[in-house]
């Protein structure tokens, strides 16, 4: 696709997915809405009866009684999107929402403009929108402030699981997201496989999505110059350096492992002193890199 030339459906909080822009002929009218899809990890009744009364006839509930994570649960909704006949679909997550009712228009007007498969919002702390909600690179620089990116469109970086337009079409080449992974590297792993597709991709930054916090787990090293990731309990650090390790032994990512390596023993060994934090970092690391899947405790 070209995004505005074929009708689109999206996605909003929790799983959701909206649906379709309009040829170009209409183009200037609010988007169309043909499905909000809705996955529910926990099978809720309560947001059954939620997705009822909010979306009436479009709403689709989908429950499961299997936590399937974020991994999974987007999977779920993008599938049975690309099942009802989207052409597209606008997909978050539910602890955030889009900066405002424009934000759909304007991501189909930068996918038409600048011919993408998919395009982003820049994502933004909801207690305080000037800054990022994660740490954004433009060039060799990292951005933790909207006032500090430069340009209304970054080329080839994309946030896909918070506000993110993609198309049916490119989902036929990137596929879904990888069950496995269950919660924390899904979305990198995802970005790995958009980048190795060859189709065009990016971040609006006239535009903004709003999501917790997460820019603390990126801790600054070497001056600020570069980042490694530390989540502030053992349940996601878990997820987090097993998942990385089977993301970075992925065609595409492999030469990044001698950085990857440099980066965390600077950060365990020089930075922080803990001998034990690294060790357990390279056991994770090394299960990835396996590719053993396995939960906690089974």
């Amino acid at each position: 696709m070209v995004a505005g030339q074929r009708e689109l459906p999206t996605e909003g909080a929790g799983g959701e997915r909206r649906g379709a822009p309009k040829p170009k002929k209409q183009q200037g009218m609010a988007p169309k809405i043909d499905h909000i899809i809705v996955v529910d990890n926990g099978a809720d009744e309560r947001v059954k009866a939620l997705v009822e009364d909010v979306c009436g006839e479009r709403g689709v509930y989908l429950p499961s009684k299997t936590n399937l994570g974020g991994a999974g649960g987007f999977a779920y909704g993008f599938l049975t999107a690309l099942a009802l006949g989207a052409d597209a679909i606008w997909c978050a997550d539910d602890d955030g929402r889009p900066g405002d009712e424009h934000v759909l228009a304007t991501l189909q007007q930068v996918a038409e403009r600048e011919g993408l498969d998919e395009v982003s919002p820049v994502v933004c702390n909801i207690d305080d929108p000037g800054r990022l909600a994660f740490p954004l690179r433009q060039g060799l620089v990292w951005r933790r402030r909207l006032d500090e990116l430069e340009g209304d469109f970054l080329p080839g970086i994309a946030s896909l699981f918070n506000g993110a337009l993609i198309s049916a079409a490119a989902m036929e080449i990137i596929g879904v997201p990888d069950y496995r992974l269950f919660i924390r590297g899904d979305e990198v792993e995802y970005h790995r496989r958009l980048v190795r597709s060859g189709l065009k991709f990016g971040t609006c930054l006239r535009t903004s999505y709003v999501h917790p916090d997460g820019s603390a787990e990126f801790k600054p090293i070497l001056g600020g110059k570069m980042h490694t990731q530390y989540p502030d309990n053992e349940f996601k650090r878990f997820f987090t350096y097993r998942n990385r390790g089977y993301v970075m032994s992925q065609p595409g990512m492999r030469k990044l492992l001698p950085q990857e390596y440099a980066r965390f023993a600077w950060f365990f060994l020089v930075q922080n002193r803990d001998v034990k934090g690294f060790r357990e970092w390279l056991k994770l690391h090394a299960m990835g890199r396996r590719e053993e899947f396995r939960r906690p405790g089974r």
